[in-house]
């Protein structure tokens, strides 16, 4: 799972958490919904994205060409709960994992 290091807490954190009603810390750490949302715009999606209040910021909606890449609540996904991994196509999970990388630590 690629994560990102917050550069003035130092927690990591990983996109998914701009799915989770649950991530960032909850909504109360550094949230980074509007950068991920920023990744899907540039690569021509139209992303919704909004504050589930009290809890964090989430992307609920991505559209690109007419067709909702998002499922709609079901048996089978909760969005806001379950794993993104679990219902984004293979190529918006690619797309996202590109632009935010692994953390690489180095030892010296």
């Amino acid at each position: 799972m690629t994560e990102h290091k917050c550069k003035y807490c130092g927690n990591t954190f990983h996109w998914s958490h701009a799915f989770s009603k649950f991530g960032y810390n909850d909504g109360d750490g550094h949230v980074e919904t509007p950068m991920v949302a920023q990744a899907l715009q540039e690569a021509g999606y139209t992303v919704g994205f909004g504050r589930w209040a009290p809890h964090n910021t989430l992307i609920y909606s991505i559209w690109k060409n007419e067709i909702e890449y998002m499922p709609i609540d079901s048996h089978e996904h909760l969005i806001r709960y379950d794993d993104p991994a679990n219902y984004l196509p293979q190529d918006i999970q690619e797309l996202l994992d590109r632009n935010f990388p692994p953390v690489t630590i180095f030892r010296g």
